[in-house]
């Protein structure tokens, strides 16, 4: 090929490299958003399944990945260096099959994780104690989630009468975070007095609360910041495959313009 297709290719690897670079930072972002998230359902998650931290880490890893491929391909493609872009290339294909499967994971798990997502919610619910400061921010996370998604408990307010302190309390409590009241506005966590008490006991059926319980919310919340992710992911993949394909064109291109530059006998 002439040394004209040798700079089109060139400086087409190089603008992908540097969608390849953005890319890998969202990809890195995504990753410490996970792990550093103490305040929403992210953290509950996070408790549930282990395998949540560690996708965690593997988008971090990932990412971190994808940004020095990305810098290490505008180099091999600005100074035309070919063992720098076998390298690329052998970098990338490693990358997209870690991808590939880290997706498929994370797609088969779903089931998985609503059971231990259901499993750690019931817990957290029958064991919730305002003044216990070692599960706080785990108990600050639920009580988000209520508060956003408008709902309570994981299948209905019933399951908190299973909790121990409103049982002490003969359920003359609720929680202020699953209340749909205007005088509870402003409590965000812990449990709030019922005003009017029937015989110095009562249900959930009286607290003025939010019936319905979370586990759809939390599916709508689970099926979008999935889909973000994986979409990205597909995003950086389409990329990857054409960096190597370009990387694999530029090699060959150098190679024979190389050959050509080659005094003949």
């Amino acid at each position: 090929m002439g040394s004209g297709c040798l700079k089109v290719t060139k400086y087409f690897l190089f603008l992908f490299n540097l969608l390849f670079l953005i890319l890998g930072a969202v990809i890195l972002g995504f990753g410490i958003w996970i792990l550093a998230d103490k305040t929403s359902f992210i953290s509950v998650l996070q408790t549930s399944s282990p395998s949540v931290r560690t996708g965690a880490y593997i988008l971090v890893g990932v990412g971190s990945l994808t940004m020095l491929m990305g810098f290490l391909g505008c180099l091999g493609a600005v100074n035309e260096i070919r063992c720098l872009l076998g390298l690329y290339f052998t970098c990338l294909m490693m990358i997209l099959i870690t991808q590939v499967a880290a997706g498929l994971v994370i797609y088969f798990q779903q089931e998985g994780l609503k059971g231990e997502l259901s499993r750690i919610v019931e817990k957290l619910i029958k064991d919730y104690d305002p003044v216990n400061g070692e599960d706080k921010n785990l108990q600050d996370a639920w009580d988000y989630v209520q508060k956003q998604l408008t709902c309570c408990g994981w299948d209905g307010a019933e399951e908190w009468e299973k909790n121990d302190i409103l049982i002490n309390r003969s359920m003359t409590a609720y929680p202020c975070s699953c209340s749909n009241s205007s005088k509870d506005a402003e409590e965000n966590t812990g449990f709030c007095r019922l005003d009017v008490v029937v015989n110095g006991t009562a249900t959930s059926a009286d607290w003025p609360v939010h019936k319905q319980g979370c586990v759809d919310g939390v599916q709508d919340w689970l099926k979008d910041n999935l889909g973000i992710i994986l979409g990205v992911c597909v995003g950086v993949a389409v990329v990857e495959l054409l960096g190597m394909i370009l990387s694999i064109s530029l090699c060959k291109n150098i190679h024979s313009e190389d050959y050509t530059k080659v005094p003949k006998s």
